[in-house]
């Protein structure tokens, strides 16, 4: 059961694997070489870049691994489940899941700190890209690209840590730590439940076998990322139960955050060709999110409200296609990926995002778901707050 206490106390712990490595590079100077390493280790197996300090060697040899309890099979349902439903889950990382997280103050404030919040697109790119990695089918095998990733998130995370708390520019005691675990868990929490719950929304059939597969995936890239496995829930109904509670009591309106929406909603109008359409974007995030997020991020009403909430009966009428048969589940597959490729690119302007350290921080130290149509994953009730 988690507690407001139980919470609290994670909002006091950082990743002391990553933060002891960061730590002994920047107070050796040694800030070149780290963001070297931060943009040109990208492969696993590849050899490491000469003259990497001794502290980031044995870090990249200590998270060179996924973890030993990782379940295969399960794991390869989850990359079904993406591959079945990747242009939805695109849509529920960047219209519900990426906006909730602007709706906590504290991480809203922790990119306006780091300046993050004025490249929305590098943020969005690398979330959409880290996904993309995970779910390819040699993810966790040498030559893949998302072990790397997932060292350099855990180490640019640390960064952020280091340089907020040792600059002045964070009220530890008020705030907790700078990245600490309880956004961390947060986090994945909102990028595999948020998703979850905008996938229903949207009306999108699910199996429960499918989308405990998915939660399964980022209980695994949580441990990849520095998260305390011992805090972080086990299944979805414990991730739930995590949900309801962080929520509650990080949720609520801040400047930064709606500064940030504002500048990601501009970001999509912007990947929207023409501009007939762009009224749909702050429409469609306004019905993922529910109306008092929306309006917590001063998400204008308009009369294509009512056209978002139209959503679902498209896609339930392309769900039925892609019923009828093998080619037209093949077609709406291909249309799927293509339509994620075009997000992705249009993000990246077809580059490879690198995860480097943020420009100011250098000076001063980078299943196929086979969901019945009778029997569909749902959500289930609030769990009540209890303080």
């Amino acid at each position: 059961m988690y507690t407001d206490a139980s919470l609290h106390e994670l909002r006091n712990q950082g990743d002391p694997l990553a933060d002891e490595t960061v730590a002994a590079m920047f107070e050796r100077g040694e800030v070149r070489d780290f963001n070297t390493l931060m943009r040109f280790f990208s492969t696993a197996g590849n050899k490491l870049p000469d003259g990497l300090p001794e502290s980031a060697v044995s870090f990249l040899e200590a998270t060179g691994m996924p973890p030993k309890w990782v379940d295969w099979d399960v794991m390869e349902r989850a990359r079904l489940f993406f591959m079945d439903n990747a242009a939805h889950i695109n849509t529920g990382l960047s219209f519900a899941a990426m906006p909730a997280t602007y709706a906590v103050p504290r991480v809203a404030k922790l990119l306006a700190s780091t300046h993050s919040m004025d490249y929305p697109s590098r943020r969005m790119a690398n979330t959409g890209q880290f996904v993309t990695y995970l779910m390819q089918t040699n993810a966790f095998e040498e030559g893949s690209k998302f072990i790397p990733a997932a060292q350099k998130v855990r180490l640019l995370h640390a960064a952020v840590r280091h340089h907020l708390t040792t600059s002045g520019r964070w009220d530890v005691e008020r705030d907790g730590v700078p990245i600490c675990q309880e956004d961390m868990i947060g986090g994945q929490i909102c990028f595999s439940i948020l998703v979850l719950d905008a996938m229903h929304r949207l009306g999108i059939h699910m199996s429960d076998e499918g989308a405990e597969a998915y939660y399964y995936a980022w209980r695994v890239v949580g441990s990849m990322l520095g998260c305390d496995m011992e805090a972080a829930p086990n299944n979805l109904t414990e991730a739930r139960a995590f949900a309801d509670l962080y929520l509650t009591r990080n949720l609520g309106p801040s400047e930064d955050g709606v500064r940030l929406n504002n500048q990601l909603i501009r970001m999509y109008e912007d990947v929207v060709p023409g501009t007939l359409l762009d009224p749909i974007v702050p429409a469609t995030v306004r019905f993922l999110v529910g109306p008092t997020i929306a309006d917590w991020l001063q998400i204008p009403r308009s009369p294509w409200d009512t056209a978002a909430k139209a959503v679902p009966i498209v896609l339930g009428l392309m769900e039925t296609v892609e019923d009828s048969g093998p080619l037209g589940e093949w077609a709406l597959d291909k249309a799927g990926n293509l339509l994620t490729a075009f997000e992705l690119a249009s993000l990246t302007r077809g580059r490879v995002m690198q995860y480097a350290i943020p420009e100011e921080l250098k000076g001063e130290y980078g299943v196929r778901s086979q969901a019945s149509r009778n029997h569909r994953w749902v959500p289930p009730a609030p769990t009540p707050y209890v303080p």
